[in-house]
């Protein structure tokens, strides 16, 4: 018996010599060992990791050939799943395995984040300050893509990130994106493809810099096999861009880009739209669009295999039924099972179609691409970064669960201001749709960049300010549109219709919260984060603040205007960012001087039965039952009952999940339900002001009630949805 005990005291002591921390001292240099791997995206994480150590223990990281010898030792694990990685303690050592090359980078940038460098070091000046780290001997963590390509889209240059670059987005700006993609575990881009912008592809060195860092090529709805016909077919192309007419020199201007890119790691856009965001031109009728369209996907196919790859289905492909397209493929376009169905939202983030049991099932998967920033009507919002990370989550959780999870692109503009989204956006790429809620989310992303103690304070100012541009977005409160034929719809302000006079003055308060909370705030800030405070919550929320102020304030509004002013500047002065932010993109009227403020209506008399601001879903089957109100506060007949009053019902503005509607049922007091349908088609006009005001709108009759108690009940007839609000009027 003594001897057990003796050799089990012997055992748990050499488990806990076995058992060390990892301690990494600042000025002491730190040990790794790496075999050496064929593709340059994992040696160019090595040279990440060594920035990182540098700034954050004021050391070097030092390669060494023995793995006895080093405190960090990297190896493949091929059983890992796909660009999946494994960190974990062993006898003092941390050891990073990846299934590959990026399973190998994306391992490494998490000891970064182990050290404590935010992904956000260089583009919101979030450089950490120099400390110690101790990595805990039990540490362990494995991690792979939820979704296979993860990415982002630069677009709406013009005013933002192309001015700022220089005026060429070129191998320096892109290795500072893909330096935040590579830390973000993005690996899938669309670079920027307006007429201002030199096409990626003719810049010397950003083929090279895309390989560097393990990005895979892409393009837009409108840029197939790999070219940016907005610009680039006014290099070199001939004639007119329309396959109807001019089908062999089109087909010339794409096989010299597939010669061009042989080799390069891509995923090809396939189709045809116009030259540049407009339809396919030389087709006018639905039949042409579909015989057309069909024929240029059955040919792009041959090219590739006649270009690129013997075995078609072996080159990533993407279809984006975008806009007028998605009609076309409703129409009956086949496209190939192994191609990417990439489906998209209607610009505002209500995804347009979620893909049935036979596009599930389809080899080539399904993909999203997604905005957080848009250029179009019925209104621009490229301003601010505000939009809601609410809507974002509840729209990727249902994407992910539909089974898009090929590809994930999202549309955001300049990158700044919209970091928080995007991380967010990256983030659910990778880890999954369920990994945390998204107040969870945004009190991390805060609390890593300005301490924990002030999380939960600037995650409930950053809610609130998502709320109520959720509401109205600033760019929104002239009541102007863009992109109408009448022009007068740009310039000529109204009062927003879904804002009543109490709407009003709560906006103004809630906002003059917010400002005087920031500005107060600021002085808690580690002084070596103010410049990110600024970007990250100091200036989007003061800046909305100021144009709320200019549009809805009594007095004031050239104040509110000169404010805004003074905060792109000081946003510009910033020696890194000088022109990156604009306070007027697309030069629209909603952005300068305003004379007068905008006279608001009373709200109708109402009674709120219910309202919320986080969208309730009601499961299909199930319902909600409401009190009416009592007969005395409410119009009554000589004959004692009620008359004159009306239900409004407020929902989130999806589109349909399955099938082709959107549908609930009221009852009153169990009597026969009266059915009502709120999809929308296209860009109709109740689907601008659905998207707008970011609610859809039903409103209908009460039938006379008798004095007394009634119920009041709501009912769902197809999944996905949402309620937001039901009153009686």
């Amino acid at each position: 018996m003594r001897r057990f005990y003796g050799m089990l005291t012997l055992c748990l002591v050499t488990l806990m010599l076995h058992a060390q921390d990892l301690t990494l001292k600042r000025g002491v240099d730190v040990t790794i060992c790496m075999p050496p791997v064929d593709e340059p995206v994992a040696s160019t994480a090595l040279q990440m990791l060594g920035g990182d150590v540098r700034q954050v223990l004021e050391a070097n990281l030092v390669p060494v050939k023995k793995a006895k010898k080093a405190q960090i030792v990297v190896a493949i694990d091929s059983a890992l799943p796909r660009e999946g990685f494994r960190l974990r303690m062993v006898s003092g050592r941390l050891h990073v395995q990846g299934a590959d090359a990026h399973g190998l980078a994306y391992g490494l940038l998490e000891v970064s984040r182990l050290l404590g460098v935010s992904p956000w070091e260089w583009w919101a000046d979030c450089a950490p300050e120099p400390h110690d780290v101790t990595v805990p001997a039990e540490y362990l963590s494995e991690q792979s893509p939820a979704v296979a390509y993860r990415g982002i889209f630069i677009n709406d240059e013009d005013w933002g990130i192309l001015p700022w670059s220089g005026g060429l987005i070129g191998p320096a700006t892109n290795e500072r994106i893909f330096q935040l993609m590579l830390r973000l575990r993005a690996n899938y881009y669309w670079p920027a493809m307006h007429e201002v912008s030199t096409p990626f592809f003719t810049i010397e060195g950003n083929r090279e810099m895309a390989h560097k860092y393990g990005i895979y090529v892409g393009g837009s709805h409108c840029e197939p096999m790999g070219t940016s016909p907005a610009k680039e077919w006014q290099l070199r192309g001939v004639g007119d861009y329309n396959y109807v007419t001019n089908r062999e020199n089109v087909q010339h201007f794409w096989a010299e880009r597939l010669d061009e890119v042989k080799g390069q790691d891509m995923v090809y856009t396939i189709g045809m739209r116009g030259v540049h965001d407009g339809s396919m031109q030389g087709v006018k009728t639905p039949e042409d669009k579909l015989k057309y369209l069909q024929q240029v996907i059955d040919d792009q196919r041959a090219m590739l295999a006649a270009h690129v790859h013997p075995d078609v289905t072996q080159i990533p492909q993407v279809f984006v039924p975008y806009k007028e397209v998605l009609d076309i493929y409703h129409a009956g376009l086949r496209v190939p099972d192994d191609v990417t169905l990439m489906w998209t939202d209607d610009n505002y983030g209500y995804i347009r179609h979620f893909p049935d049991s036979v596009e599930r099932a389809r080899p080539g998967g399904n993909g999203l691409y997604y905005h957080v920033s848009y250029w179009g009507r019925p209104h621009d919002y490229l301003w601010l970064g505000t939009f809601s990370p609410h809507l974002l989550r509840q729209q990727l959780i249902e994407a992910y669960h539909r089974g898009i999870r090929q590809m994930w692109i999202l549309n955001v503009g300049d990158i700044k201001p919209a970091e928080y989204q995007i991380e967010d956006f990256l983030n659910m790429a990778w880890e999954g749709v369920d990994a945390t809620d998204e107040p969870i989310a945004l009190r991390h992303f805060l609390g890593r960049e300005f301490g924990t103690a002030l999380a939960d304070t600037l995650a409930a100012v950053m809610s609130e300010g998502y709320r109520l541009a959720f509401q109205c977005k600033p760019e929104f409160l002239g009541g102007t549109r863009t992109e109408e034929p009448d022009r007068a719809y740009w310039s000529t302000f109204r009062p927003v219709p879904w804002l009543h006079a109490d709407d009003v003055a709560a906006r103004l308060a809630a906002y003059q919260r917010l400002s005087d909370a920031v500005e107060a705030l600021a002085a808690q800030v580690p002084p070596h984060r103010r410049d990110a405070y600024f970007q990250l919550v100091q200036y989007p929320i003061q800046a909305a603040a100021q144009m709320n102020f200019k549009f809805l304030a009594a007095q004031g509004q050239q104040q509110a205007y000169d404010s805004i002013v003074s905060l792109t500047h000081i946003y510009n002065s910033n020696p890194r960012w000088q022109g990156i932010m604009d306070m007027a993109p697309r030069r629209l009227p909603v952005f300068g001087r305003v004379t007068a403020p905008l006279g608001y209506p009373e709200a109708p008399a109402e009674t709120v039965l219910f309202e919320t601001d986080t969208w309730t879903l009601i499961p299909l089957g199930d319902s909600l039952t409401f009190r009416l109100p009592a007969a005395a506060s409410l119009p009554v007949s000589e004959d004692g009952r009620e008359e004159g009053l009306h239900l409004s019902v407020r929902l989130l503005p999806t589109h349909p999940v399955s099938g082709d509607h959107l549908s609930f049922s009221l009852s009153v007091d169990g009597d026969t339900p009266l059915v009502m349908h709120y999809e929308t088609h296209d860009r109709s006009e109740e689907w601008k002001q659905n998207v707008l005001r970011n609610y859809a709108l039903r409103t209908l009759p009460l039938p006379p009630l008798s004095s007394g108690t009634h119920t009041l009940t709501f009912r769902p007839l197809t999944e996905g949805v949402y309620l937001r609000r039901i009153s009686v009027e």
